[in-house]
């Protein structure tokens, strides 16, 4: 048994600082785009084609990539997609920025969809092995991933603050602050050159980027157990085009499930109040009111924050349950976006640029580790096209946010944010409600360690495709 635990505690913890180093370089560079490539939007556009490909990749690849696969290398494999993205930004261009997003977009569903599989896969066979309930085990991983995992927000930016600040120029034009802020609009603002860090700093934050992805991409393939690779193989030397066409339609076919309709406005507010902090925030209030060497600063903030959260959070919600937690991150939002409207950022009120992404990254915390699990919970049978469901609605949210932000002005983007909260926790809340009166079954050991053969017989007009499960 301690065999066991220890074992599978050291893959939750492989995949967790896996995912920290991939992130430490891929999230830095992320709060950058919208101030470092500002000219022409170029840097929110390259974001907006990232989580377009994403949506794309969403809708087939992570359940055909991780039964032929496994997760393990399926992570491997879209870890690689995301270090051609940081190769991208040495030679910034439209040509340049657009392929290498959309090469990581390719790779972002498989590799987030597999990162929650195995978690979940991990939880389940953990419960079932000391009698405890899986999603209480779920819970704690997730939490346990997300501690560790969002703590790169506060390595990538230490590392682009520390480079970015060995240039003295670097100024804000006191005339710029009276655009800062919810006032800003794109007609009458843009970032100026002079706040920008020279390209030789650029180029060795980008090098140190590059190698830190490298490196996860090594550490997950070395120390990584393969847990579902026994059932890849099964699946690749059974599969023919019926299985085929059965995995390429599980995303798709887990949309005619009510719970996961319910839940698509709550997956994709994670993507509109992600966007909005890595690029409005950091562009128009942190960037414009006291330069673009902070934006890590403020990011550290909330990442330390998001971490210390989500390790608490994963272990409280079997105390407080999702619906306190939920509602904690809703009120927190609120209140920061009400804030955001109000405050006219200035460079003497330096302690508040850091406020507002502590917060921020409390919230966070709960969206992140408790829709994971929700998810996982919800969907163990179908995880994988769960899985996929949630990258692709995410992504949805984050490419409606990046696409309009070069074209509304700050309160606009504000106020529609606060809309799709509201729609959020009124669906959410119906979630719970059904969940409470038909509870979603345990998985049993059969559901984790079995495939489930297809069934030629159960095929009717309704119901072409049966889905291969794990």
């Amino acid at each position: 048994m301690k065999k066991l635990m220890s074992r599978t505690t050291k893959n939750v913890l492989v995949v967790s600082f896996g995912f920290l180093l991939l992130f430490t370089a891929y999230g830095g560079l992320q709060s950058l785009q919208s101030s470092l490539n500002a000219e022409d939007g170029m840097g929110v556009i390259s974001l907006s084609v990232i989580y377009g490909a994403i949506i794309l990749s969403s809708m087939f690849l992570p359940p055909i990539m991780i039964k032929n696969l496994g997760c393990k290398w399926t992570i491997v494999l879209s870890m690689g997609c995301y270090v051609a993205y940081s190769f991208g930004n040495l030679a910034p261009g439209w040509a340049s920025l657009m392929t290498t997003s959309a090469i990581l977009g390719m790779g972002g569903s498989p590799l987030w969809s597999a990162k929650c599989t195995y978690l979940t896969i991990s939880g389940n066979k953990r419960g079932q092995k000391t009698n405890k309930k899986g999603q209480d085990i779920i819970n704690q991983y997730f939490g346990i991933f997300f501690f560790i995992f969002q703590s790169s927000a506060v390595w990538g930016n230490l590392m682009s603050s520390l480079i970015f600040g060995q240039d003295t120029s670097i100024e804000v034009p006191e005339e710029n602050l009276q655009f800062c802020g919810a006032t800003s609009c794109v007609e009458n603002f843009t970032v100026a050159n002079s706040t920008l860090p020279a390209r030789h700093l650029v180029n060795t934050l980008l090098g140190c980027y590059i190698g830190v992805g490298v490196l996860a991409i090594i550490f997950v393939a070395v120390f990584l157990d393969n847990i579902d690779g026994d059932l890849a193989k099964e699946f690749r030397k059974t599969k023919g085009n019926q299985s085929f066409w059965s995995t390429f339609l599980a995303t798709f076919k887990l949309l005619r499930n009510p719970k996961l309709l319910l839940l698509i406005p709550l997956t994709m507010y994670s993507g509109f109040e992600q966007s909005f902090l890595s690029s409005e925030y950091t562009k128009n209030y942190v960037t414009c009111a006291i330069g673009i060497h902070y934006v890590g600063f403020a990011m550290i903030c909330f990442g330390a924050s998001n971490s210390l959260c989500s390790f608490a959070f994963g272990r409280l919600a079997q105390y407080t349950g999702r619906i306190a937690l939920f509602s904690l991150a809703a009120v927190t939002n609120l209140s920061c976006f009400l804030g955001l409207l109000y405050w006219k950022p200035h460079p003497d009120q330096l302690g508040v640029f850091f406020v507002f992404p502590a917060l921020w990254g409390m919230a966070d915390a709960v969206w992140q580790t408790q829709t994971n699990a929700l998810y996982g919970i919800l969907f163990a049978k179908d995880k994988e096209a769960a899985f996929a469901n949630y990258r692709m609605w995410e992504s949805l949210g984050f490419v409606i946010a990046f696409a309009y932000s070069t074209y509304i002005c700050l309160s606009t983007k504000i106020y529609i944010a606060l809309a799709v909260l509201a729609l959020t926790m009124v669906t959410y809340l119906y979630v719970e409600y059904n969940e409470y009166k038909h509870p979603t079954p345990e998985v049993t050991t059969d559901d984790l360690q079995k495939p489930e053969k297809v069934d030629l017989k159960e095929l009717n007009d309704n119901d072409i495709i049966t889905q291969t499960r794990m």
